[in-house]
């Protein structure tokens, strides 16, 4: 593993990843492996209530390895109403996943959350 100097990075890129939640079991929106030698900045991680009637709750968690792991909490069983975006990560509280991490959303319904991660790799 070798972290990237943020002070003087060789190549920075934005990117934006996006899925949604199907089912109520955790889905893995962003992974960095543990030889990627990047650091991944989540600059945005914003949760689409897709359902016009009723809210869901979703919860996003941090882990420690890039499979399996320890998870943290982001966000826990946060309501997102009817037909809301809801921002749990933005440029005022950046994320650096860092190699060997991964982060995940979780939905309380199937078909209603659909998330949106805008992140710059830094190499």
């Amino acid at each position: 593993m070798a972290a990237p100097d943020l002070n003087n990075p060789t190549k920075v890129e934005g990117k934006v990843v996006f899925t949604a939640c199907a089912s109520t079991n955790a889905v893995t929106i962003l992974s960095n492996g543990s030889a990627s030698s990047a650091c991944l900045r989540i600059s945005s991680l914003m949760l689409a209530n897709v359902d016009g009637t009723n809210a869901v709750d979703a919860t996003v968690k941090l882990y420690n390895a890039a499979t399996g792991g320890t998870a943290y909490s982001v966000a826990s069983t946060l309501n997102v109403p009817s037909d809301s975006t809801v921002v749990v990560i933005g440029r005022d509280n950046a994320i650096y996943l860092e190699e060997d991490r991964r982060i995940e959303v979780q939905a309380s319904a199937a078909d209603d959350l659909e998330v949106v991660c805008s992140y710059e790799a830094v190499t």
